[in-house]
């Protein structure tokens, strides 16, 4: 077994023993007794605080980063998941094949597609993954889905969910293939365009390509746009405010503060007139979406203490309830970035913490989690509890 492989207590015991030490004498330089370092080792003991995680690299002379380690644990944690199913299933781009034609029963699809977003919502990403290889393969072989104006809004929105969770375990080259397919998919349709246009945004903001994702998403919302766009359609405006605060993430990404704000200003009022209900385009948008992008934005700026401000009044005022639950705990996500930004980490990992709480595969599955859990921790005092969040997310093996 690799030393990356090892449990973090028989890292301690390999150490030990490469500095020459009993484990008497570790446990008398630790002020412990050696039937506690012996069951560390064993790993009947839990390393769950990372003061004292730090305390062992010290007497042992080594990095604390090789006691924690880390290394490929985004790569097991994504394979894991069977992210080479979906790959093999975006590599075959066909639609319509008729030579082993496998259609489904009517209706079928757009359920499996709803069953699909309640997954995506709920972020059961595991089980999300392995259902979208055989839901596009389903989509590609039934002709008349294929063939229909009403076939392009179940492909548009199986490949939404594709992009948008791919988006979330870190595969942005894999996510902007499934939006461009969106894209594709949607045609000469405004609408579902403007659908497309979403992951799209998402997927060229994760790849680095901040202005190409504004540029994208202010399109996308320009095509559906009236005159006065807070006036618009009804059903029309959840999408065109999701598009509007995806270009303002996208502004925020390249330090365009002024876009920011005018951007967000924007979505604010189309919110106000939204509220909070659902709408058919599942965005979720609405009053506290729109706080929580905010929040986000104000991250990416650099901005902590208006990111906690936000955060903070969101969860006052109880708003941060109306999201989805996957969208709640990527919120708490956000609100641990903003903590560390004000130098706050015993708050930054109360949020993490409860951002497990409320949806595991949050914190467990998304590379970016695990990058905020390790920052955390390398906070002084680390969070109690955090260390063992982080073995859960992968961090401690």
């Amino acid at each position: 077994m690799a030393d990356d492989e090892l449990p973090i207590g028989r890292r301690v015991a390999q150490w030990r023993t490469r500095r020459q030490m009993s484990q008497q004498m570790l446990a008398d330089r630790l002020g412990r007794s050696k039937s506690w370092v012996d069951k560390v080792e064993r790993g009947v003991r839990r390393l769950d605080k990372f003061s004292m995680i730090r305390s062992i690299a010290e007497v042992l002379r080594v990095d604390t980063s090789v006691l924690l380690s880390d290394q490929g644990a985004g790569t097991r944690s994504t394979d894991a998941l069977g992210l080479a199913a979906l790959r093999a299933a975006l590599a075959c781009h066909h639609v319509g094949e008729r030579e082993t034609p496998d259609p489904l029963p009517a209706g079928e699809p757009g359920r499996s597609v709803g069953h699909a977003w309640s997954a995506y919502q709920h972020a059961h990403y595991p089980q999300l993954v392995r259902m979208l290889p055989n839901l596009l393969g389903h989509l590609r072989r039934t002709p008349v889905i294929a063939g229909s104006t009403a076939g392009a809004g179940v492909f548009v929105q199986a490949y939404r969910i594709t992009a948008s969770v791919l988006v979330k375990l870190g595969e942005a080259d894999l996510a902007w293939l499934a939006a461009d397919r969106a894209m594709a998919a949607a045609g000469e349709d405004r609408l579902l365009a403007a659908v497309a246009a979403i992951p799209l945004g998402q997927a060229l903001r994760a790849a680095d390509n901040g202005r190409l994702a504004m540029a994208a998403t202010i399109a996308a919302a320009d095509r559906i746009a009236t005159p006065t766009p807070h006036e618009g359609p009804p059903e029309e405006l959840p999408l065109l405010g999701t598009l509007l605060a995806e270009a303002a993430l996208s502004a925020a990404a390249c330090g365009d503060a002024s876009s920011v704000r005018e951007l967000f200003d924007q979505a604010a009022r189309i919110a106000v007139r939204v509220g909070e209900r659902a709408d058919r385009h599942r965005t979720g948008f609405g009053p506290a979406s729109v706080e929580a992008a905010r929040t986000a934005a104000a991250v990416e700026l650099g901005d902590g203490r208006a990111a906690v401000r936000r955060h903070e009044r969101l969860v006052t005022g109880r708003a941060l309830n109306h999201l989805p639950v996957e969208h709640r705990a990527a919120h708490l996500v956000t609100a641990a970035r903003a903590y560390l930004l004000v130098g706050d980490p015993t708050r930054a990992g109360r949020a993490l913490v409860e951002a497990d709480r409320t949806a595991p595969a949050e914190i467990r599955c998304r590379p970016v989690a695990r990058t905020v859990i390790r920052a955390v921790l390398c906070g002084d005092p680390a969070p109690a509890g955090l260390a063992h969040l982080a073995s859960l997310a992968g961090l401690l093996r």
